[in-house]
């Protein structure tokens, strides 16, 4: 009988830990990753310094965000005109741009653009170096 009860508890200690692990980390995702432009903005903006900036960067990709542009940011001198929240859609022949409201629960179109082709090659040569 002792046994069975060491080995539920240990059952029930290990079930309880991950649940708890799993929990922490759904938790950190839902409410400390921005979800959309002015998310990000806020995140960038009240950011202590450049590297806990640079965390929200997709691995690859950190090039694109130089410290001169996380200072420029983050000036209190410098706030944005506006935020905006942009998709593209690529087909075989056209490159479709969507405008959608930033900061929403849910996305709503603003916007649709068919872009111009050479506003498209650039767009298509943003990838990682």
């Amino acid at each position: 009988m002792g046994t069975i009860n060491k080995n539920l508890k240990r059952w029930m200690s290990f079930t309880i830990l991950s649940v708890l692990i799993v929990g922490m980390a759904i938790y950190y995702i839902f409410f400390f990753t921005p979800k959309n432009s002015l998310e990000l903005y806020q995140t960038i903006s009240f950011a202590d310094d450049f590297d806990e900036a640079q965390n929200v960067m997709l691995k690859g990709y950190e090039s694109y965000f130089k410290k001169e542009d996380f200072d420029f940011i983050n000036d209190l001198g410098n706030s944005p005109n506006r935020i905006s929240q942009f998709t593209l859609f690529e087909y075989n022949q056209k490159t479709y741009m969507v405008m959608t409201t930033p900061g929403t629960k849910r996305l709503k179109v603003l916007a649709v653009e068919e872009l111009p082709e050479e506003i498209e090659q650039y767009f298509l040569g943003v990838t990682p170096k």
